[in-house]
């Protein structure tokens, strides 16, 4: 009879402790953190658009001067960018409208079993603080700060490496001569992350 107790309290246990993971306050709480948080996600989302783009700029700015005869530069350089601009404009709304149809299956999923109604409620308190909401806006400020230190303090130990990787790659690909190095500031020092391309 006690075996048979025991046994009824664990099925119980197990179906109240489902539940409690699956409580509609704990959905709500999991809603409302995934709305605090879609500035986040639609921004990670253009990220992942503007990152081909802007290699592409790159690749094309660098490509430009030995294709493209020097009167001509110009105009083709406004058409390339108007063609990174109307692929931003289509691709940038829809992966951006895609990354938070998915969120509440991907992150919501996450918060809803790692976290307890509590703990949700807690992240919803920090999220929605002001003084939280005043590090965020923080952020770039923080990280120009930190890169502008970090490029000053280590431009003349990566210079000299860059200029040598471009000679190095430059003889690997049969290149007598690289205009880079060649250049009055030598080679292409680390530069601070590209801002989001204009929309």
């Amino acid at each position: 009879m006690l075996k048979k107790s025991v046994v009824t309290l664990s099925f119980l246990l197990a179906a109240v402790a489902a539940q409690a993971q699956t409580s509609p306050a704990k959905k709500e709480l999991v809603a409302r953190i995934l709305k605090l948080q879609q500035p986040a996600i639609e921004s990670m989302a253009r990220g992942l658009v503007e990152q081909p783009a802007a290699e592409l700029l790159s690749n094309a700015g660098a490509a430009l001067p030995a294709r493209i005869a020097k009167e001509k530069q110009d105009a083709v350089a406004k058409e390339i960018q108007g063609d990174v601009q109307k692929y931003l404009d289509e691709a940038v709304p829809l992966v951006q409208t895609r990354a938070v149809r998915l969120a509440p299956t991907t992150i919501g999923a996450l918060l809803e079993e790692k976290f307890t109604e509590d703990e949700l409620k807690q992240v919803v308190s920090i999220i929605e603080s002001p003084v939280y909401t005043k590090f965020q806006r923080m952020g770039d400020d923080m990280q120009k700060a930190l890169v502008e230190k970090l490029l000053a303090e280590t431009r003349g130990t990566i210079e000299p490496k860059v200029r040598s990787l471009e000679q190095t790659v430059a003889r690997r690909l049969g290149v007598t001569s690289t205009p880079q190095a060649s250049g009055a500031g030598g080679g292409a020092a680390p530069r601070a992350p590209a801002k989001p391309a204009a929309k």
